[in-house]
C-alpha cells in the first residue's frame, strides 16, 4: 500500500493518542485500574488480571483491521466501536477483580469460582449493549431480530445451561464447599473430596485418587451425603466379637483405653463402646469412634483394630472364631407308603359299620371297597348340593360334616351334624333322585363315595338284597323326612321304593 494512502486512511480513522481525547481518557481509566487491580490482589491471585490486560491490548486491534479496507467508508466507525467494546470491558473485568478479591475477601470468604465466571461473562454482554447504544444502535431491536438464533441456540445448549444453574443453585444452597468429602449416589466408591465447582461441573477426588469430573445438574438431583458437615468429624463404626464367659462391661473398659491416642482418633467427641449383639461366636461389641481424617479413614480403622487386639491379647481375651455344632442322629425309616391291600380293608371296615349295609355278606363289602375309592375334602368344601342330580353314596371316614336343606322361600335349615361312620347320599346312590340337602364339610375329611356302577353290579348278582334294602332306606327315609318338615309329609312305601330302585338301575 502506497505511503500517501496510509497516511490518509491514519488521518481518517484517527489516532487513539492524539486526535481522541476521549478514546485517551478510556485507555488511561483501563489502564489505572488494571494497575490498581495488580497491585491490590494477593501474589496467588494475580492470574485473575490476565483477561483485563488482554483486553486492554486488544484495543488497538480494530484499527489496524481498519488499514486493510482504506475505501469502506464504515470502518473507521467500527474501528472506533471495537476500541471502545475492548476498553469498556478491560475496566469492567479489572473492576471486578478489584472489588471480588482485592475488597471482599477482606471481609468475607471468597466468592466461588462459579460466581466470578458468569460474572465476566455478565459483564462482557454489558459492555457490548453499551457500546450498541453509544453508536447508535437499538439493541432491543437486535434481539428481537435474533430472537430464532436465540431459541435454536438454547435448545441446543440446554444441558449446559441446566449444569450452569445447578451449579448457582449449589452455591445458593451451599450443601458442600471446596474441601469438603462427600458421597454423591449410592455408590461407596464415588465418595470423594472437592477440589472446584465452576459453572459446569464440580471436581472431586476419591479415595482412588481418581479425578473425577460430575455435572452440576447430576449433583443437583442426587442425594448427597456430606461426611464434613455441619461438623468436621465423621464417626466411624468397629465391630469385635469376644467370648460369653467375659464380661461384656470389662471388654467395653478394655477397648476405650486402647482406643486412647490412636491414630486419628479424637477425644471430643470420645469413643463409646456398646453390646449390640449375641452372635454363635460370642458376644459382638460395636465400637464408634470419630476422626477428622477422613480420606485416612482405612488407616484409622485398621490401627483402631490393633490397638483393640493387642489390649485384648494382653488381658488374656482371645477373639472367638466361627465355629459350627454338628449332630449326627440316626432318623427312623420313613414309613411305607400305604399298599392297596390295606386301603382296601381300611375301606371295607368302615363300609360294615353302615346299617344300611348290613344285610350284605363280607363278600359284597369288598368288592364294594375295591371298586370305589375315598377322597380326602377341606373345611367348608360343599360335597353335594340340594337339587343337583345324584347317583352315589358317601360314607363319611374321618372328619365330619353338616346337612342343610333348604324349602321354598325360606333360609336354609341345619339339618345334622354327621361324624365318623355316617353316611348321606343314600337315595341318590339306589333311586338316581336329586340331592335333597346340601352338605357342608365342617373339618378336613375323608370320605368314601360308592357309585351306581359297582353297586347296581352287586344287585345284579344278588337280586334278593334288594328288598332289604329297600326296608332299610325307608327307614332311613323316615327319619330325612321327619327332620326336615316335622309332621305332615308322607313317607314312601317299600314297593314305591322298590320300583324305584329297580327302574334306576334298570336303565341304561
Amino acid at each position: 500500500m502506497p505511503l500517501p494512502t496510509v497516511t490518509a486512511v491514519l488521518v481518517a480513522v484517527g489516532s487513539p493518542w492524539s486526535l481522541d481525547a476521549d478514546l485517551q481518557r478510556k485507555v488511561l481509566g483501563a489502564a489505572i485500574v488494571w494497575a490498581v487491580a495488580l497491585a491490590t490482589v494477593p501474589r496467588a491471585r494475580r492470574w485473575m488480571t490476565v483477561w483485563p490486560l488482554l483486553l486492554l491490548l486488544l484495543a488497538p486491534v480494530p484499527y489496524l483491521v481498519a488499514l486493510l479496507f482504506p475505501e469502506s467508508a464504515e470502518a473507521p466507525a467500527l474501528a472506533l466501536d471495537g476500541c471502545h467494546f475492548f476498553l469498556l470491558a478491560s475496566l469492567l473485568q479489572s473492576a471486578l477483580v478489584v472489588f471480588a478479591v482485592s475488597l471482599w475477601e477482606r471481609f468475607a470468604s471468597p466468592w466461588p469460582r462459579i460466581f466470578l465466571d458468569v460474572f465476566r461473562w455478565v459483564l462482557f454482554a454489558t459492555a457490548f449493549v453499551a457500546v450498541l447504544y453509544e453508536s447508535g444502535v437499538n439493541a432491543g431491536n437486535l434481539f428481537t431480530g435474533s430472537a430464532l438464533v436465540t431459541a435454536a441456540l438454547g435448545f441446543a445448549l440446554r444441558d449446559t445451561l441446566g449444569n450452569v444453574f445447578s451449579g448457582l443453585a449449589i452455591h445458593a444452597e451451599r450443601p458442600f464447599e471446596v474441601g469438603d468429602w462427600i458421597q454423591y449416589d449410592q455408590n461407596q466408591a464415588h465418595i470423594g473430596k472437592v477440589v472446584e465447582i465452576n459453572w459446569r461441573a464440580t471436581k472431586v477426588i476419591t479415595l482412588d485418587e481418581a479425578y473425577v469430573i460430575v455435572p452440576n445438574g447430576q449433583l443437583a438431583q442426587a442425594s448427597i451425603r456430606n461426611f464434613t458437615k455441619p461438623e468436621p468429624w465423621s464417626r466411624r463404626s468397629l465391630f469385635v466379637v469376644t467370648p460369653y464367659d467375659v464380661p461384656p462391661q470389662r471388654v467395653q473398659e478394655i477397648i476405650l483405653e486402647a482406643l486412647k491416642g490412636s491414630f486419628g482418633v479424637l477425644e471430643r467427641p470420645p469413643p463409646s463402646v456398646v453390646t449390640n449383639d449375641f452372635k454363635e461366636r460370642g458376644i459382638e461389641h460395636w465400637v464408634r469412634l470419630f476422626t477428622t481424617e477422613f480420606d485416612k479413614r482405612d488407616r484409622v480403622d485398621g490401627m483402631a483394630r490393633d490397638r483393640i487386639w493387642y489390649a485384648l491379647a494382653r488381658h488374656g481375651i482371645e477373639i472367638p472364631v466361627a465355629t459350627h455344632a454338628i449332630r449326627l442322629t440316626e432318623l427312623p425309616p420313613p414309613p411305607p407308603p400305604e399298599s392297596r391291600e390295606s386301603a382296601i380293608d381300611r375301606r371295607a371296615e368302615c363300609l360294615k359299620r353302615i346299617g344300611l349295609l348290613d344285610s350284605l355278606g363280607a363278600t359284597h363289602v369288598r368288592r364294594l371297597a375295591e371298586e370305589n375309592v375315598d377322597r380326602i375334602y377341606a373345611a367348608g368344601e360343599q360335597v353335594i348340593r340340594q337339587g343337583e342330580p345324584g347317583g352315589s353314596m358317601f360314607v363319611i371316614m374321618t372328619g365330619s360334616v353338616e346337612v342343610t336343606a333348604r324349602e321354598a322361600d325360606q333360609p336354609a335349615a341345619r339339618l345334622a351334624v354327621l361324624g365318623e361312620g355316617d353316611y348321606f347320599g343314600e337315595m341318590s346312590l339306589m333311586t338316581g333322585a336329586p340331592r335333597v340337602a346340601t352338605v357342608t364339610t365342617l373339618c378336613e375329611s375323608r370320605l368314601l363315595e360308592v357309585g351306581k356302577a359297582s353297586f347296581g353290579a352287586m344287585l345284579v348278582a344278588e337280586p334278593e338284597l334288594m328288598d332289604s334294602l329297600c326296608r332299610s332306606l325307608q327307614l332311613r327315609l323316615a327319619e330325612r323326612t321327619q327332620a326336615i318338615s316335622g309332621v305332615g309329609r308322607a313317607t314312601p312305601e317299600v314297593q314305591d321304593i322298590f320300583r324305584k330302585i329297580h327302574d334306576f338301575f334298570a336303565a341304561p
